[in-house]
């Protein structure tokens, strides 16, 4: 490569992707590097004066709630990817199918998604604390006169079902996406040859959708472990703090109980954690697509 090119090619990079490439480092790498340095100190929030090594590792091990908020953590994500993916699917097959009102159906079931998580929260909050449980008292429904959200069983099925209700119409238009790009030749040609809609669904559709799949089991897990806003305002983490999801353990680690060493110690725990997680789903899935 001659003077010449070399010097056009770093010409070029610097015109278009120095900037870039900047931002990322300072938006992206700096802070985490940063925070991931703060690990091993004893940050009070404002400065550190020492060097703390694994300490806040250690106490974060030793935290029983934090294993316990993790744990409920993972089992929310996985119920809640399961249901919303199976709620968006069916809804994705309803509004495609050969209804006259397909496009207001689909507008009714992605406007939860453009609510803000607090204020769904705060909505739903409402629904089960004061209008269910009225109306079965009203029609003597032992089941529902008590709120869900004060009964620590029925408070995690609250909160999958405001997750649901929230995320499933976001990825109904991911599946939506992988309907239509069907190519119609293979869909005729599996009903001239007799296929029921049952085996076109699971022998032609499905298969033929699976990059639609990886996306949304992907963006669901990720939405599940960082869920926040919505655990905020509905449950408050209770009762007695056994519908805290990992995100608000460390919020509270830090802001409420002033352990900001080790509040990031468990951040940075559980950004390994959905890493791990997201690569392993998406390697999995990307074998699926390979194999169809």
């Amino acid at each position: 490569m001659s003077q010449q090119s070399r010097s056009q090619q770093i010409r070029k990079f610097l015109t278009f992707g120095a900037i870039p490439l900047s931002i990322f480092l300072a938006v992206l790498v700096y802070p985490f590097a940063q925070g991931l340095f703060l690990t091993f100190t004893n940050w009070n929030g404002f400065k550190y004066t020492k060097l703390a090594g694994f300490e806040n590792y250690t106490k974060s091990f030793r935290d029983p709630t934090f294993w316990a908020t993790l744990g409920f953590t993972l089992k929310f994500v996985l119920v809640s990817v399961i249901l919303v993916n199976a709620v968006a699917f069916g809804l994705a097959l309803l509004v495609t199918s050969k209804l006259k009102s397909s496009n207001i159906f689909r507008t009714f079931f992605f406007i939860p998604n453009l609510i803000g998580g607090v204020v769904l929260g705060v909505i739903w909050q409402f629904i089960f604390n004061t209008a269910i449980t009225a109306i079965a008292r009203k029609f003597n429904i032992p089941f529902f006169q008590d709120s869900w959200l004060n009964d620590t069983n029925k408070a995690f099925w609250a909160l999958i079902i405001v997750t649901i209700w929230q995320s499933s119409g976001y990825m109904m238009i991911i599946y939506i996406t992988g309907l239509i790009s069907i190519e119609q030749d293979v869909i005729e040609a599996a009903k001239v040859d007799g296929a029921s809609p049952l085996r076109m669904l699971t022998a032609i559709k499905i298969p033929l959708m699976a990059q639609a799949f990886t996306i949304s089991l992907f963006l669901t897990m990720r939405a599940g472990f960082m869920a926040y806003d919505v655990n905020l305002a509905l449950t408050g983490g209770g009762p007695y703090r056994t519908t805290e999801l990992i995100s608000m353990h460390i919020f509270q680690e830090a802001f409420a109980f002033g352990h900001f060493g080790t509040g990031q110690a468990q951040a940075v725990l559980m950004f390994f954690m959905v890493a791990i997680a997201a690569l392993i789903q998406v390697r999995i899935s990307k074998r699926l697509e390979v194999q169809q």
